[in-house]
């Protein structure tokens, strides 16, 4: 079996091999190779210790010298590097904290370095003097597309708990699916998960979210894994929607939204939890119906305490909470549509997008397509239709540059003290009434009618 090496990397494995040393590529840069796709990087693992490494190098960054992790940089790349992670075959020590060893031995055993790896797939590595060396079987398990820990499940997930996040996420990333005695391990030993940072749970779930498969959510909820992390949407697979809209529980219908939307993280957030209010709303009627009011509002105040509790920045925040407060808004209506009624809405809309604020078009919409999408064919040819016309309109205002702030207006705070006002309160004022009215009337956005009619303003 022949893998094409990039040449930087080549030359590294070439330096060490001729140096007296053994060098390979390793992990994920070797599953990618076999699966034919492009790896994100590349590692490589060596019986040279670090300062070997570094002697062998004209430049080099020492990334972490007692895990035995020596970064060597070629001149090239997007900032003008080319970084490439070389790490001395090693043996870890005790796991204390479920995530990190408190210590590591160098081992010049190559089969020692790859037996501490998590799975099967990840612990390939290849050279083009020695071709593959796949010590535990990892070639079959790509060709079967499953996901295996590298020998013992139990003692994988002891060391490093985070490993089960990663299980379900390279299945999604990957389409593969996780083999039944490493799920079983998980489910056994999902409460460990706790120990693990916000930040590293993040990240994770940010890039199961963004998968081909986002809906593998299911299997960290099957597994108990979001009792531990997101019991929220534990809750949220639990909850029935008695309705016309849907035929299932609030949480598959969530599983299916994901799909409906493109891979963006701040997209595939709100589609998770653009319901999760529901389990707090649901009422049902005397028919039998449920209903679940508020729920938008009150679920952005809810994805609001759970993005900072996985430690999100704050601009994801802000976007995501407000396309889960916006999700469910009704604006353009079907029954008011045509020539004469459109002036109606014209006004609707740009009062729309005045109040939630611009940056939020189009994504609101893919949203609200998504959500539509993931529910019961009930009514769904007229809902996506009202989508549709919220976007035409917007995209009419959009194409007329039509005033939708204060900042759009024709006249400024420095216009208005020209006339004689002085008081910041007051010039405030009279900027929001004046956008009032040009959102009620775009053509009255002249600094002449403006400043004409400032009395009234």
């Amino acid at each position: 079996m022949v893998l094409k090496l990039p040449e930087n990397v080549k030359k590294i494995i070439h330096t060490l091999q001729d140096a007296g040393f053994e060098a390979y590529a390793v992990g994920g840069c070797v599953r990618d190779a076999l699966l034919g796709r492009e790896p994100d990087d590349w590692d490589i693992t060596t019986s040279a210790l670090p300062e070997q490494v570094k002697a062998l190098f004209a430049r080099t960054i020492d990334t972490g010298l007692q895990h035995g992790t020596v970064t060597v940089l070629f001149r090239g790349g997007k900032d003008g590097w080319e970084t490439y992670e070389v790490t001395t075959f090693r043996i870890d020590g005790v796991y204390e904290d479920a995530r990190h060893p408190k210590d590591v031995t160098f081992t010049p055993s190559l089969e020692e370095d790859l037996k501490r790896r998590d799975f099967t797939i990840n612990a390939m590595a290849y050279n083009e003097t020695a071709g593959l060396i796949d010590c535990f079987d990892g070639l079959s398990d790509l060709k079967n597309r499953q996901i295996r820990c590298v020998g013992n499940a139990k003692e994988r997930f002891t060391e490093d708990a985070l490993r089960m996040m990663r299980a379900v996420r390279f299945a999604a990333q990957l389409g593969f699916t996780v083999v039944p005695d490493t799920l079983e391990q998980i489910r056994v030993l999902a409460p460990r998960l706790q120990m693990i940072s916000a930040e590293r749970i993040q990240t994770e779930l940010v890039k199961l979210l963004t998968s081909d498969h986002p809906d593998q959510l299911e299997i960290l909820y099957q597994s108990g894994l979001t009792d531990v992390f997101l019991p929220e949407f534990s809750a949220l697979m639990k909850t029935p929607q008695n309705s016309r809209h849907h035929g299932e529980t609030a949480g598959e219908h969530t599983l299916l939204s994901l799909k409906k939307v493109r891979a963006d993280k701040v997209l595939r957030l709100a589609m998770l939890f653009h319901d999760i209010a529901k389990p707090d709303c649901r009422t049902t009627d005397e028919e039998g119906w449920d209903h679940f009011y508020g729920h938008p509002q009150l679920g952005a105040e809810m994805a609001k305490k759970i993005l900072r509790r996985l430690k999100f920045d704050n601009d994801t925040i802000r976007r995501v909470t407000g396309l889960v407060r916006l999700h469910d808004e009704r604006i353009f209506r079907l029954e008011e549509s045509g020539n004469a009624s459109d002036q109606k809405q014209l006004r609707a809309v740009r009062r729309a997008v005045s109040r939630n604020g611009e940056e939020i078009y189009p994504d609101l919409f893919a949203v609200m397509r998504a959500d539509i999408l993931a529910q019961s064919s009930y009514l769904r040819i007229e809902k996506l239709a009202r989508v549709d016309g919220y976007e035409r309109l917007w995209r009419e205002i959009l194409a007329k540059k039509q005033c939708l702030s204060i900042k759009d207006l024709a006249v400024d705070g420095s216009d208005l003290i020209a006339q004689g006002i002085q008081t910041g309160p007051k010039i405030g004022e009279i900027l929001h009434a004046m956008l009032e009215d040009v959102l009620e009337e775009p053509e009255h956005n002249s600094r002449a009618y403006l400043l004409a009619h400032l009395e009234q303003f």
